[in-house]
């Protein structure tokens, strides 16, 4: 026999009554009197002669226990196939010929003839098993080591909460959009059990998911972004037979971008009556930022902070990193090349990770005026600690000198809003009123997107333009009187 001819027979596990000698094919039992097959005696085989190994040893492609006639020449034919896939090419062939037999010795399925096309295309060896999404996540996150620390642990988390626990059993090339799609409606089960839970009159319910967030659209985004950036090194890899990125065809709810809404006094008054707070980013009014600032004020280690973050719309990393060797309060500007980022409950300090991050805004005379005097106060209170001044070097710090945590930070800007009766707002609430603040004093776009570290103008414009009533209410007026045929002033 050659490589691409086989047989197929029939034979059982009967012996010779005097030597006991296996009868294999000849035992008589195997066919009845009719000469037709006996059904109920033995079971079906195939074989096939195989190329030699590389060391020139023969072998064969033989498996046997199968059902029926047709099965066996159903798996003969499939054995033929992935070897014609080979077109003649010894070396290739030997490959396909060890895949084969290295199957049937495992006693696993045979390989589907698409995917070892697909493989031979993508000029791989067929002989090396692609693998698995959950190994495969790990090499590629740890062949990247330039990542930066913050998108790091986001990545990671994504893998190691998500990723892993529902695809990570999936050989990487059998990955299927479908797959990732069961993923999703699986956190989406979970999401709808947390918010049940919740709602329940029975405590132990509600204590059952304390500690368990809802997974939100704009997350479960993030998390196809990194499957999908992981998949589309898989792609370019030349050693898997992968030619499509399936996380590019998943299906997800588009997520509009969160665009911040004020707390008009009607707002206000629903918010004192029942507590709704009618989106997910909310910003005060002028007047409410003002009413903060001036509780703020009774913080004096804080305040400079907080007011710095509410005019020109620094990050909060950027503002608890900023050192005063990149604060020029002569010239009136602060050059942000650093931010301490939050890791859990630890911090790193790295430098922006965008090239518009890095950047130097420039100050107003009021806020010079509020950090002159905050470094005066800083440098009485490190006299009078003496040696135990801890000399860190950023500008706003705690009473030893140390630096602040964010999420301390973060904390301490919330206690200041309630006790000031103010309807609530993150910390980055304060970014978003500044920025809105600036584009309502009529500064340029291009310059608030500048300052804010934005990478275009087109999202500081889409975000922010409109979210003040009050300038909205003047450009209507404004085109009402153009109606009526009344001048309209340029400001």
């Amino acid at each position: 026999m050659n490589a691409y001819e086989g047989s197929v027979f029939k034979r059982c596990g009967c012996r010779s009554e005097n030597g006991g000698r296996a009868l294999g094919v000849k035992c008589p039992r195997l066919r009845r009197e009719d000469g037709a097959w006996n059904p109920r005696h033995g079971n079906w085989w195939f074989q096939l002669e195989l190329l030699r190994t590389d060391q020139g040893k023969r072998r064969q492609a033989r498996k046997g226990g199968l059902a029926s006639q047709e099965e066996a020449r159903r798996q003969l034919d499939h054995v033929k196939a992935l070897l014609a896939l080979a077109e003649g090419e010894q070396d290739l062939e030997v490959q396909v010929a060890d895949l084969i037999q290295a199957a049937l010795k495992g006693r696993r399925p045979l390989p589907e003839v698409e995917e070892v096309r697909k493989r031979i295309g993508a000029g791989v060896d067929v002989r090396r098993e692609p693998p698995l999404v959950g190994v495969w996540l790990r090499q590629w996150l740890d062949g990247k080591p330039d990542l930066a620390e913050g998108t790091r642990a986001s990545y990671d988390g994504h893998i190691r909460k998500y990723l892993i626990p529902h695809l990570g059993k999936v050989r990487v090339d059998r990955l299927q959009a479908r797959h990732v799609e069961v993923m999703f409606a699986a956190v989406e089960e979970a999401n709808v059990h947390i918010l049940e839970c919740r709602d329940s009159e029975d405590p132990e319910v509600r204590r059952s998911v304390r500690g368990r967030r809802v997974i939100s659209l704009s997350t479960k985004h993030r998390i196809q972004a990194t499957l999908r950036s992981a998949l589309s090194d898989a792609v370019r890899s030349p050693d898997l037979p992968i030619t499509v990125n399936i996380a590019s065809h998943v299906r997800l709810p588009s997520c509009p971008r969160k665009r911040p809404l004020v707390w008009t006094a009607d707002r206000v008054r629903q918010w004192e009556k029942d507590g709704t707070v009618p989106g997910e980013v909310m910003v005060w009014t002028p007047k409410q930022t003002r009413t903060f600032l001036t509780h703020a004020r009774r913080h004096t280690w804080l305040f400079p902070m907080f007011h710095l973050i509410a005019v020109k719309g620094l990050r909060r990393g950027e503002a608890v990193g900023l050192p005063w060797a990149n604060t020029r309060l002569v010239d009136g500007q602060i050059d942000i090349r650093v931010q301490v980022v939050q890791l859990a409950w630890e911090t790193i300090t790295s430098t922006p990770k965008s090239a518009a991050g890095q950047r130097t805004i420039t100050l107003d005379a009021d806020t010079v005026k509020i950090l002159r005097g905050w470094k005066r106060f800083q440098n009485e209170a490190r006299l009078q600690a003496g040696k135990n001044w801890q000399v860190t070097g950023p500008v706003f710090t705690r009473q030893d000198g140390s630096g602040w945590h964010p999420g301390q930070v973060s904390d301490w800007f919330c206690r200041i809003a309630k006790a000031a009766g103010l309807p609530p707002i993150t910390l980055h609430g304060l970014r978003h009123g500044a920025a809105s603040l600036a584009l309502a004093a009529g500064t340029d776009v291009k310059v608030v997107s500048s300052e804010l570290g934005h990478a275009t103008t087109h999202f500081t414009q889409d975000t922010y333009q409109s979210v003040y009533p009050d300038v909205a209410k003047a450009a209507a007026e404004a085109i009402a009187a153009l109606l009526r045929g009344e001048p309209v002033s340029a400001g």
